[in-house]
């Protein structure tokens, strides 16, 4: 059947990957930037109130980018509610607006993000990997939303 790469893949991270991203989430708090984490900080659609997820920022070709490599999670849905979302390390603070990519322009930022953490994001791109064709990253560009930090 192959793996899922449509608007709906939603992929959680299990219990290794909360414990992982809890890791993380403290430390960037206490303001140590683990590859170049941040903490993401959002309101909740649902509950105004605030969330909270470590994130990796990618530098390409002289913008930032966010990357949802477990595809449309709830940072991802919060964000597009929103339009407007917070990145910390330690007491830094950066309010942003991201714009969401189309599916068009993912494919070199997918590309980066690969070259960059695949290390530590790869499992969740299943076959896709740096070397992939641009067609078929342009083919699997639905399930990995993707936005530039303006």
């Amino acid at each position: 059947m192959g793996t899922q790469y449509d608007d709906k893949r939603y992929l959680r991270s299990g219990r290794l990957g909360d414990a992982f991203n809890r890791l993380v989430g403290r430390l960037t708090g206490l303001g140590v930037s683990v590859a170049g984490s941040r903490l993401l900080t959002v309101k909740g659609r649902k509950s105004g109130e605030p969330r909270s997820v470590p994130v990796n920022v990618l530098t390409h070709e002289g913008e930032r980018y966010l990357v949802a490599p477990r595809g449309h999670t709830q940072w991802v849905r919060n964000v597009r509610a929103a339009g407007e979302a917070e990145l910390r390390v330690g007491k830094r603070v950066e309010t942003i607006r991201p714009v969401e990519l189309a599916d068009a322009d993912k494919p070199p930022v997918i590309r980066a993000y690969l070259k960059k953490w695949a290390w530590e994001v790869g499992a969740f791109f299943g076959d896709i990997n740096a070397e992939t064709p641009e067609a078929e990253l342009l083919r699997v560009a639905p399930g990995f939303p993707v936005f530039r930090i303006p």
